[in-house]
């Protein structure tokens, strides 16, 4: 029978006896319960994740340009019909959710997570057009990924940090694989987080040393390499937002975790690559985001980071 041992990480699955199995019911309905509710605010947060993916590179990429043409001296460029201008207010709250095709404002039963879509018939209630599959696929893998972290980790002080922690990779992933670039308004407050959360007495694996000697390893690492990249091509190969990510897993699982997350993230990315050459026929020098690879990495390393060490360590002490 299935209950949690709480206070330990990763805690395993226990067996308990017939003779407990009233217990064990209860314990049983209320994990069920505890998991079912996580689902919901996984979706929930998926529907949001959604929002942040799409509309937090528009933001950049607009403010960026305002930025340049100020620094240029430059005037505004022709503003087409429906286009952004600078009077109009578009951030994560403001305006909100609408089809991009007829601008129909979607309604509160339309905006439930994954059901609507299946309402819907994944198709606009006023133009027809067709809802891209991807929105209820966040929001499922959001559900799934919520269940991971509360199942490994049960109701502690460290779950909810976890959660965000997990819930901020994957929309780095998100945006990295649509955009190929890791906004410094994600990173950045992941990475101190990470530090601050180091410091508290919260029975984490990772003391605060371990945590600073992670970020500043994980940043100086993957700096290094693209320097020396840079010195033999002529060019980058690796995305200075790469360096914060990587930065900040150093921070949330400590300098031990650096080195399985990047063996493991560049052996997939290096797979993926030579697929895509092979069965997409992409251009081999076509640039392929790394962050969803390294997110990928960082995600197995926090559920199952102990066994991940003793693996590597066993590995490289030749046991």
């Amino acid at each position: 029978m299935l209950c949690y041992a709480h206070g330990e990480r990763n805690a395993p699955v226990r067996l308990i006896g017939l003779h407990q199995m009233p217990i064990t019911n209860h314990i049983i309905s209320h994990t069920v319960m505890l998991l079912s509710i996580s689902f919901v605010v996984g979706l929930c947060i998926g529907s949001f994740l959604n929002v942040v993916a799409y509309r937090l590179p528009i933001i950049y990429q607009h403010n960026y340009a305002k930025q340049c043409r100020e620094f240029l001296s430059l005037n505004e460029a022709p503003v087409k019909e429906g286009a952004w201008t600078d009077d109009r207010v578009f951030n994560l709250k403001t305006p909100s959710s609408h089809c991009p095709s007829c601008n129909h404002r979607i309604a509160p039963w339309e905006n439930i997570p994954v059901i609507s879509y299946f309402l819907l018939k994944g198709k606009c209630s006023s133009c027809k057009a067709k809802i891209p599959a991807h929105y209820p696929c966040v929001e499922f893998i959001t559900g799934i990924i919520t269940v991971l972290v509360v199942y490994s980790f049960g109701l502690g002080w460290l779950t909810l940090p976890f959660l965000i922690l997990t819930w901020s990779l994957f929309t780095l992933a998100l945006i990295d694989s649509n955009n190929q670039f890791l906004p410094d308004e994600i990173t950045l407050p992941v990475l101190w987080l990470g530090i601050f959360i180091s410091s508290l007495d919260l029975n984490s694996e990772v003391n605060l040393n371990e945590s600073v000697t992670g970020a500043i390893a994980g940043y100086t690492s993957l700096w290094f390499f693209n320097f020396l990249y840079k010195l033999v091509r002529k060019k980058e190969g690796i995305g200075h937002g790469d360096f914060k990510l990587f930065s900040a897993l150093g921070a949330w699982l400590g300098w031990q975790s650096l080195l399985p997350i990047i063996v493991f993230s560049s052996t997939v990315g290096s797979i993926y690559g030579v697929l895509a050459i092979i069965l997409l026929r992409k251009d081999k020098f076509t640039p392929i985001p790394f962050g969803p690879f390294l997110t990928g990495a960082g995600f197995i390393f926090l559920l199952w980071g102990e066994q991940l060490n003793k693996f590597f360590m066993g590995f490289l002490g030749g046991q």
